[in-house]
């Protein structure tokens, strides 16, 4: 059977890399080196796309991509070390956390699903949301990163677990008192699992939560905050976002939005961040049970 190739538009979807990066350092560092298809077009190898795919997830941890394209496979690889995941606090629940992603590991969908539902049965929406829905995504989160886990299989989990959050979040009463929460995340964050579980715990304690999915340009949030009256927007970065990009685009929003308009960020991906003028960071969800205490204290006073 020939090795499959992909056209360059194939490439950016599937890498995140843009076309025009992809031409740039074709001719900057000689990689990659695509051959050409019927009609003169570039067309990339797959073990090149996977090659492609490591350097962008080590871009996305600070590496430069021009070091990491001098590099041979085996250099890069090692960047990435396969790390043991963190021990929670007893062993027993490590041990049912590392049994729910062997069976994610073993694409056992149903498995996977009848034993969660179980769990959300057994511990109630909110310590099922922290004690297992948050570690088992920061977990996923860095299998993805030293290569451990696949993107079908962390797709997978992300799906099956969005669906439980939704249902859980769909059976709650409805907002009993303020704030109102606007929630979402800004372009090439398509992580939606952090606004889900904020969602949950925010809806419990009665606070009226406006989703609005992932990836909202800025100049719409501006604008969906004021329809909406918002008194508070709330983001989610993902471990997978490049840090480096989050202070300038909090910044720009923080402009957009009135002073009156509270703007969070939480997540894994702000956990080393310093602070930013005008935004709380959130860097756990006792953190964002905590913001919302505070605040609901300041409009009471």
């Amino acid at each position: 059977m020939n090795n499959p190739c992909f056209n360059i538009a194939a490439v950016e979807r599937d890498t995140g890399l843009s076309k025009d990066v992809l031409r740039m350092w074709e001719r900057r560092y000689g990689f990659p080196v695509p051959e050409r298809d019927a009609n003169g077009e570039r067309s990339y190898p797959a073990a090149q796309v996977e090659r492609l795919r490591l350097i962008k997830r080590l871009m996305d941890m600070g590496h430069r991509p021009g070091k990491l394209l001098a590099m041979p496979e085996t250099d890069l690889a090692s960047l990435a070390p396969r790390r043991p995941a963190p021990r929670s606090a007893t062993g027993q629940d490590d041990g049912e956390l590392a049994e729910l992603l062997t069976l994610v590991k073993q694409h056992d969908a149903h498995g996977y699903q009848r034993a969660m539902q179980q769990r959300l049965a057994r511990q109630g929406l909110q310590h099922f949301v922290q004690d297992t829905v948050a570690p088992l995504t920061r977990r996923v989160g860095e299998a993805w990163e030293d290569g451990s886990f696949e993107v079908f299989e962390e797709h997978l989990f992300t799906e099956l677990t969005k669906r439980l959050l939704r249902q859980a979040i769909a059976a709650l009463p409805g907002a009993t008192r303020g704030p109102r929460i606007l929630l979402t995340s800004v372009p090439d964050e398509v992580h939606v699992l952090g606004l889900l579980m904020a969602e949950a715990l925010f809806a419990l304690e009665g606070a009226e939560c406006i989703p609005l999915g992932t990836q909202m340009p800025l100049l719409e949030i501006g604008r969906a905050a004021n329809a909406h009256q918002a008194d508070i927007v709330g983001l989610s970065f993902s471990v997978a976002f490049p840090q480096r990009r989050i202070p300038a685009l909090m910044q720009d929003l923080r402009q957009l939005l009135p002073a009156s308009v509270h703007l969070w960020a939480g997540g894994n991906g702000v956990q080393r961040l310093g602070s930013i003028e005008g935004v709380r960071l959130l860097t756990s969800l006792d953190d964002a049970l905590g913001a919302l205490a505070a605040w609901r204290a300041a409009a009471a006073g």
